[in-house]
């Protein structure tokens, strides 16, 4: 049927109460509101489901933090801190519980997949996670949702080789950090060089280390560019997957390297988002069996944010439209 569902979004509406302060801080509740208001004014309204969340255990996150920053994660905002070791790190009373909710769409999003290869599920979430560490929080980044959510996949569903792909203008360090040295997991990013952009890490150099030789993929771009530079890279991504053989794909679907958005100095375009969309899900039917998951990281212009996410997800679902 024309209007039964194919887009599965994940999100809360607890998600909203992530306090960063207002002011300048850029990673804000409107942010989902304005991807909401999108959604439902475009042509892919009535064909989205929406579901909970539901938080991420102890165990959950400690497959990739540490005991400590949990710990410490918590007392700071039982104790009323307004930031975390930077003021990039803002939080609020609430903040850890709704990062434990944050973290856990991606565990809906696995289950929500593994009940249906092919289908396209979306975590509209915050906070994002791609830059988190294991002891310490880095960029608006609290607990790293991708690589919860592969940890969730290789232990519940025993898909031992997951690959992450992101594509947000920053380089997921904290993503790099938790499989460049596992010969099971890989990590393909296309993002702002590090000469020029945070957090100053992703090199094209940086290739996996040990074990995991040969299993990052970091496909760094200069300041200015755009679509044409962009699906340049698609070719390789291919061949990079051609030899990780993953049998899930998680996207860290990051919007902040549109050509208006101000957090990056790339020039990505509407249309190129749902390009990528295309090209993501080519891949999960030639890679993964349809074993997809997008989780949103970044992207701060309110003004085009909702159109990116939109364009993005209707690249996903073109074939099928």
């Amino acid at each position: 049927m024309e209007n039964e569902p194919v887009v599965t979004i994940i999100t809360d509406p607890a998600f909203n109460r992530h306090d960063t302060g207002g002011g300048e801080h850029p990673e804000t509740p409107e942010r989902l509101q304005v991807i909401n208001e999108r959604l439902a004014e475009g042509h892919l309204a009535k064909r989205i489901r929406r579901l909970p969340t539901r938080p991420a255990t102890r165990a959950q996150l400690l497959a990739f933090h540490t005991e400590g920053w949990l710990f410490r994660f918590e007392e700071a905002v039982l104790s009323g801190r307004t930031y975390i070791d930077h003021p990039d790190n803002q939080v609020c009373y609430e903040s850890y519980d709704i990062a434990t909710l944050s973290a856990g769409s991606g565990l809906v999003g696995v289950d929500a997949v593994e009940q249906a290869p092919g289908s396209v599920v979306f975590c509209q979430t915050r906070p994002p996670g791609h830059h988190a560490e294991p002891n310490q929080p880095y960029g608006f980044c609290f607990f790293n949702n991708c690589v919860i959510a592969a940890r969730y996949w290789q232990q519940q569903y025993n898909r031992r080789r997951v690959c992450v792909f992101d594509f947000d203008a920053h380089h997921g360090n904290g993503i790099q950090t938790a499989f460049e040295e596992e010969p099971e997991t890989a990590y393909v990013s296309i993002h702002e060089h590090p000469s020029f952009s945070y957090p100053g890490t992703g090199w094209a150099e940086d290739k996996g280390i040990g074990a995991g030789k040969g299993t990052i993929l970091n496909l760094p771009l200069s300041p200015g560019a755009g679509p044409e530079q962009v699906l340049r890279l698609f070719p390789k991504i291919r061949s990079f997957l051609d030899l990780v053989q993953p049998e899930v794909l998680i996207v860290g679907a990051g919007f902040d390297a549109h050509r208006e958005d101000d957090m990056s100095g790339l020039a990505f375009t509407v249309d190129l988002y749902r390009q990528l969309g295309v090209f993501v899900m080519e891949l999960a039917r030639d890679y993964t069996e349809g074993r997809l998951l997008s989780i949103l990281e970044g992207g701060y212009c309110l003004e085009k944010l909702g159109s990116c996410v939109e364009a993005y997800l209707s690249g996903l679902v073109e074939k099928d439209a």
